[in-house]
């Protein structure tokens, strides 16, 4: 009897392969996410046998437009993005009709009546950048973020990060966010 001192070899070659192939099957079912987007509650369902339409003064509506070329414009006045938060805070605590104890506004005739009046009404060109539009979103997401913090602060004497459910609603119901997106035609 002959002994070999050789031991048994594995075939490797294979191994390869297949560490290959789970590479790409890897690599193409795994998704890398890069979706930029904002956080928005949508307005629920209007209940049945309500009517859900509401009639709104034209000095309550600030018209914010963004063309093809990511200007803004704002109620007719080409203004910079930079100007947008002062302008919207400006626009909704105005405190136009006096009916609001808590606003700090001029109560000018041009502006709204009180924050529960006032609608940001945003349209886009279709060829309005996605970054300009977040942009602009930022903007007046900002100033109520401002107004809701400044209600807070003087109205329930607490920071906003310190408030109660119930206390977070009251200031969201002092501040409506109330904003209409829509394409322009």
């Amino acid at each position: 009897m002959r002994h070999s001192k050789s031991s048994p070899e594995v075939n490797a070659g294979s191994m390869a392969d297949i560490a290959f192939l789970l590479l790409m099957f890897f690599l193409v079912t795994s998704a890398i996410p890069k979706d930029k987007g904002f956080n928005r509650k949508l307005p629920g369902e209007c209940p049945p046998h309500v009517d859900c339409t509401k009639d709104i003064g034209d000095r309550n509506v600030m018209r914010i437009v963004i063309n093809n070329h990511d200007a803004i414009m704002v109620d007719n006045e080409v203004v910079s993005i930079y100007e947008l938060k002062d302008m919207t805070k400006k626009f909704v605590d105005n405190n136009g009709d006096g009916s609001c104890d808590y606003c700090h506004g001029e109560r000018s005739s041009t502006s709204s009546d009180n924050p529960k009046s006032a609608v940001l009404s945003l349209q886009a060109d279709k060829q309005t950048s996605y970054n300009q539009f977040i942009a602009v979103q930022d903007e007046l997401t900002k100033a109520y973020y401002e107004l809701r913090n400044t209600y807070s602060n003087t109205m329930l004497k607490k920071a906003s990060n310190d408030l109660t459910d119930e206390e977070v609603i009251k200031v969201k119901q002092a501040y409506p966010f109330i904003l209409s997106e829509t394409e322009m035609k």
